[in-house]
């Protein structure tokens, strides 16, 4: 078994233009002041990280990995979700994923989803480059507008939105695979792959493609009433990546899952601070103990009520309180008397 390594923090909820959230440095070292070990860092700022530079420079991506190093930090991962988001967006989303692009790319689809797909590259190498081996982001949609389909869906229509959706992806997931870093999407509403049917799904359509992998967050699940505890037992062999982030539901007799179009805080479900949601977070670090996971515990903060930097400073606590330093020995090995072929055999009868 390996012990998880944290805590870590993705910034992309802190990122700012005030200190000591306007600077790589000085982001770094408010994340190592409060006992964070490691940094998710997002791609899209390109004040704090310069991706395309990453990846065509060693020397740049050096720089970057020693400048977090300097404040006691190692990089977890890159993430790519707003990049992502946009190598699949069905029309009805057009103008509001724009916003995710540069401005030369607005209103134009087919250069904005161009300019996503190149961004997945740069990312496939600049990770390389800072010598990581995981990445995350979002697959986009094609289909979510018919995901509670009225009127129905058409006959066909899953089939070919994944097939198309799988044929934008297997070019970057190889990539990816030259590059050595396992593509880990982010299992989310909004996404074609929000649950493990539709991953399953994809997986297929790209061949149950080696790099095509996932990061767990329990909180997209608890809104959903999925099981997330029996979802790392089906799944872990494919979990590469971990967002520790909570969440709750209650549901009431006015509203239930889809949450009534209301703001964040009076939905039904909605997303919490470490510790102050219903996730089992016991139960999920067990399960990532038994199965060998050797990677990040990266805290992501949402929450409609608690202020980011408490929730930041409680978060790297309770992490650090729940990684389980697995044992190197069995706990009964105090009365193990010896063994040998033989003995076995003569235990058995059948010497």
């Amino acid at each position: 078994m390996k012990t998880i390594k944290g805590p870590a923090i993705f910034l992309a909820q802190f990122l700012g233009d005030k200190p000591p959230f306007d600077t790589l440095d000085d982001i770094c070292k408010w994340a190592a002041g409060l006992g964070f070990k490691g940094v998710q860092i997002p791609t899209w700022a390109g004040n704090y990280f310069d991706l395309q530079k990453a990846a065509e420079s060693k020397t740049y991506a050096d720089e970057i990995k020693g400048k977090v190093a300097s404040y006691g930090l190692e990089i977890t991962e890159l993430s790519t979700h707003l990049q992502g988001q946009l190598v699949a967006v069905h029309p009805a989303y057009d103008d509001l994923f724009d916003g995710f692009a540069p401005a030369e790319y607005h209103k134009n689809p087919k250069a904005r989803q161009e300019w996503a797909v190149q961004q997945l590259k740069y990312a496939a190498k600049a990770s390389n480059n800072l010598g990581l081996n995981a990445h995350v982001t979002f697959s986009g949609a094609l289909l979510w507008p018919t995901v509670y389909p009225w009127p129905q869906r058409p006959a066909g229509l899953v089939e070919t939105g994944f097939t198309e959706l799988a044929n934008r992806w297997k070019p970057i997931l190889d990539v990816f695979d030259e590059n050595g870093v396992d593509v880990c999407y982010e299992i989310h509403p909004g996404e074609d792959l929000h649950d493990g049917i539709s991953y399953e799904m994809f997986l297929e359509k790209v061949n149950n493609h080696s790099r095509a992998n996932l990061l767990y967050d329990p909180s997209h699940f608890v809104l959903q009433c999925l099981d997330y505890l029996d979802f790392i037992d089906i799944y872990h062999e494919r979990i590469k990546m971990f967002h520790v982030k909570d969440a709750e539901f209650n549901p009431t007799g006015r509203q239930g899952v889809y949450g009534g179009y209301q703001n964040w805080v009076e939905r039904a479900g909605r997303f919490r601070s470490l510790g102050d949601g219903q996730v089992d977070f016991k139960s999920i670090f067990s399960k990532m103990a038994q199965y060998n996971f050797g990677g990040w515990a990266v805290m992501e903060w949402e929450c409609a009520m608690k202020h980011p930097e408490d929730g930041a400073r409680e978060g790297a606590i309770f992490i650090k309180d729940h990684i389980i330093r697995v044992t190197e020995k069995a706990f009964d090995d105090f009365a193990g008397t010896g063994s040998d072929e033989e003995f076995n055999k003569k235990v058995l009868g059948i010497s």
